[in-house]
């Protein structure tokens, strides 16, 4: 039995804890079953950008018509983007790979781990124990539970990055950030993208109108069908079918594709690692159940980012990496705040949230004011030709605090991140901004303007 200071589970943000552990001198073991760096280097964020930020400027140039560029697109070179997708990937990668391996005080268990005892696992022939221990293995894609399905080739946000020829035509099954994500880059360079969504709406935790304007405009780029039950697929002589069905109407149509792509959500990594032989408890979805501190019911046996089942991102983990470092090494405890987690989508139009959305604050009880501002009221978004993007804020009635906002449009992930700032200041009120200078003519006005519009939501009555 090997005996370690720290073992770590996972190597997306769990691998930072790990290097802090190092720099106090503990021997720490490092578990994975993957490539090192997580899911956002591989399989997520990273990749995903850099195929996306050139179908962003496709759809630039195409809009741009519309204040007196005539531009047309020569081509797409989906090599290019590839290989400069695969070169920031595998650069990181190796990077990674080359300072564990330097470094004498981690050891590297590359397969998948399994407890077998609290504070004790199995990592292929070895035995391992540490008093404490990270959980940070995330998820994985969700394989539903459709007709046909086990006998068809199809991808997933695992696989999906390795192909290297673009398909002719794609259907997504699923309809939340990664449907938008990948249908705008694939649509972007030339595939004919079908997205079939479950639920009514495309973005469904997104504010209504938000979601409503995501499907208008994605419709022009690609066939959305939302509210859809898929019964059935199989292989066809043309690549793939997907047979589905209308949950309102009843009203069946199928579609011939070349390539499936599932993004129909994740699920729990900790089946993998058997937690329940380690004591630890999970929830009816199978996450690690944490305390306030990310602590599980196992004292000093910590769980952080996608595997607690809360808000999946990258920023989020990295975050989660401070807390639990605290937790477990001094005596002031700091819980984990989750009042202001923001995230994007980028689709086109792109996406910038933050904090609650008006439904959930109503939810909770809470009186309110809401603003809303248009692009198009504004100098600059006037000159872009923006008419549909929009900002919407939700603040508490009573304290001025703000609880939450949404932007859909041109850089809304760049916008939507002041009053993310504003979230975690002082009194976490909008004022500082009401008595700021913001430069005219810029974006930024936007989201000013959605303050300086607030209202009670239930009296609406003109100013």
């Amino acid at each position: 039995m090997k005996e370690y200071d720290l073992i770590v589970i996972g190597t997306g943000a769990g691998l930072s804890l790990a290097s802090r552990a190092r720099g106090k001198d503990m021997k720490v073991a490092l578990v994975e079953n993957g490539p090192l760096g997580g899911t956002c280097l591989n399989r997520g964020c990273i990749p995903s950008k850099v195929l996306i930020y050139p179908a962003e400027v496709r759809r630039m140039v195409e809009e741009a018509r519309a204040v007196g560029v005539n531009a047309l697109i020569e081509s797409m070179d989906f090599e290019l983007v590839h290989k400069r997708m695969w070169d920031i990937v595998l650069e990181d990668r190796h990077s990674i790979e080359e300072g564990v391996k330097q470094d004498p005080g981690i050891d590297l268990y590359r397969t998948n781990g399994r407890f077998t005892a609290p504070y004790t696992l199995q990592v292929g022939a070895e035995a391992i124990k540490a008093p404490r221990i990270l959980i940070s293995c995330g998820v994985r894609s969700q394989i539903p539970n459709i007709p046909g399905l086990a006998e068809v080739k199809y991808q997933t946000s695992e696989t999906i990055f390795d192909i290297t020829k673009l398909p002719k035509s794609l259907a997504i099954l699923g309809g939340g950030y990664k449907a938008c994500e990948f249908g705008n880059f694939f649509s972007a360079f030339g595939t004919d993208v079908k997205i079939i969504g479950r639920n009514p709406k495309l973005l469904p935790r997104e504010e209504p109108e938000v979601s409503d304007l995501m499907l208008e405009k994605a419709s022009k780029y690609m066939e959305v069908y939302v509210n859809q039950e898929v019964t059935e697929v199989q292989t066809s002589s043309g690549g793939k079918k997907v047979m589905f069905q209308d949950r309102a109407s009843g009203q069946r149509r199928e579609v011939e594709v070349e390539e499936i792509l599932l993004s129909t959500g994740v699920v729990s990594n900790a089946d993998l690692l058997n937690v329940t032989a380690g004591g630890i408890a999970v929830d009816k979805d199978n996450y690690v159940v944490v305390n306030p501190y990310l602590e599980t019911n196992q004292p000093n046996v910590y769980a952080l980012g996608d595997i607690i089942g809360r808000t999946m991102f990258r920023h989020t983990a990295n975050y989660h990496v401070d807390v639990v470092w605290r937790n477990m090494f001094s005596k002031n405890k700091m819980p984990v705040d989750e009042h202001a987690v923001p995230h994007a989508v980028f689709g086109h139009p792109e996406v910038g949230s933050v904090g609650m959305t008006q439904a959930e604050a109503k939810s909770k009880g809470l009186k309110i004011l809401v603003g809303t501002a248009a692009y198009y009221d504004t100098a600059k978004g006037y000159s872009m030709g923006e008419k549909d993007g929009f900002v919407k804020v939700v603040v508490d009635a009573n304290t001025l605090k703000i609880l939450g906002a949404s932007v859909i449009g041109p850089q809304a992930s760049i916008l939507v991140q002041s009053v993310v700032y504003l979230m975690n200041a002082g009194d976490q009120t909008f004022i500082p901004m009401a008595h700021s200078q913001t430069i005219h003519p810029a974006l930024s006005e936007v989201v000013v303007n959605a303050f300086g519009n607030l209202e009670d939501p239930d009296h609406h009555h003109d100013h």
